[in-house]
């Protein structure tokens, strides 16, 4: 399980279909236009149909014992507003995977995906050992864009028809970090920036006036 604040990421459950399913169905609409999709079968192809959430949680936690995955729900303040799923996990001389993730609408805004997506890129740097992460997204998702331009990641070019989603073939641009670009941690990174954009109040000035010091000595409050 990983953690920051309110923010949590952890495994993801077959007891939690009820919850999933039920945070899936009313996002529906705000989910639909950045969702995968099949693409029709081809004549000589497979008919593949979406599976089940409990065919899917087994094939994501099957992925994640051959080293290929790692699949998280996203958790915040004790409910579960979303997934997070590090996939295409490649060794050998790359060492790289990329990371999808979808956020609970009523949450948006909140900070959680750029937050959730910092904890798992440390993890992906600092125990799993990848060497790169890439987010792959389409031009027109800003909300998605928003989350890794803050965090830093670097955009690194197009590519044509990359994804089928919402029912057709998709250009996605694409942006990655490499653990040198990080050697702080991302979220150490991200709470640094986040200070020095919103500073804390000064104190406020405690030294007594002669008034006040009059007032205190009878008792009354400063």
């Amino acid at each position: 399980m990983l953690r920051d604040g309110d923010i949590v990421l952890r495994p993801m459950k077959m007891r939690d279909q009820r919850v999933w399913r039920e945070v899936n169905r009313r996002n529906r609409d705000w989910l639909r236009p950045w969702e995968a999709t099949i693409p029709p079968p081809t004549p000589s192809g497979p008919i593949t149909h979406r599976p089940t959430y409990r065919q899917m949680v087994r094939h994501l936690r099957s992925e994640a014992h051959a080293g290929r995955m790692l699949p998280f729900v996203i958790e915040y303040q004790g409910r579960l507003a979303g997934q997070l799923t590090v996939a295409g996990i490649t060794w050998g001389s790359m060492c790289s995977g990329h990371v999808g993730y979808w956020v609970d609408e009523a949450v948006a805004g909140r900070g959680v995906m750029p937050t959730a997506v910092a904890l798992a890129v440390d993890h992906c740097f600092r125990t799993v050992g990848l060497h790169r992460v890439e987010v792959c997204i389409r031009p027109e998702n800003r909300p998605s864009r928003r989350v890794v331009e803050k965090l830093g990641f670097r955009e690194e070019g197009l590519r044509p028809r990359y994804l089928h989603i919402d029912g057709a073939w998709r250009d996605h641009l694409v942006f990655a970090l490499t653990a040198e670009e990080v050697p702080e941690g991302l979220l150490a990174r991200r709470q640094r920036a986040r200070s020095r954009q919103n500073p804390p109040p000064a104190p406020p000035n405690t030294q007594d006036t002669p008034q006040d010091t009059r007032q205190n000595s009878r008792g009354n409050p400063a």
